[in-house]
């Protein structure tokens, strides 16, 4: 198993090919400036939430500690990881044409219109 350097991480520019298919960007989620700081410091923040990179300077702890919610963003970098994450995990919105078939409700057919009596209706010229 190959230890990933901090190094090949900051290299690495970052994409979300799922959320984001044609790029932070393109997707009018983000401003010019911070789809470019997603793009490059993105990798290095998700290689410390996931565990993947330990935090070497004071800089990468105070990252992490804002990535996980324990204190308020204070840079542009925190700032825009907030963003985007608040991005993707919002909840999903409905279809207007729901996803499930709707109820039929029990509908007694000889009770609904079963007498016609009181319809009056000539198709006769007068």
């Amino acid at each position: 198993m190959s230890v990933i350097t901090k190094e090949q991480v900051a290299r690495k520019p970052f994409m979300d090919k799922k959320n984001y298919p044609y790029g932070f960007a393109r997707s009018g989620d983000f401003s010019i400036n911070e789809s470019k700081l997603l793009q490059q410091h993105g990798s290095l923040f998700a290689a410390l939430v996931d565990g993947k990179l330990a935090p070497e300077t004071d800089e990468e702890q105070m990252y992490l500690e804002s990535a996980l919610g324990h204190r308020e963003p204070s840079t542009p970098q925190e700032k825009a990881w907030l963003k985007y994450q608040a991005r993707i995990n919002r909840p999903k919105t409905a279809s207007i044409y729901g996803s499930k078939k709707a109820a039929v409700e029990d509908v007694d057919d000889d009770d609904e219109l079963s007498d016609n009596s009181d319809l009056d209706i000539s198709l006769e010229d007068d």
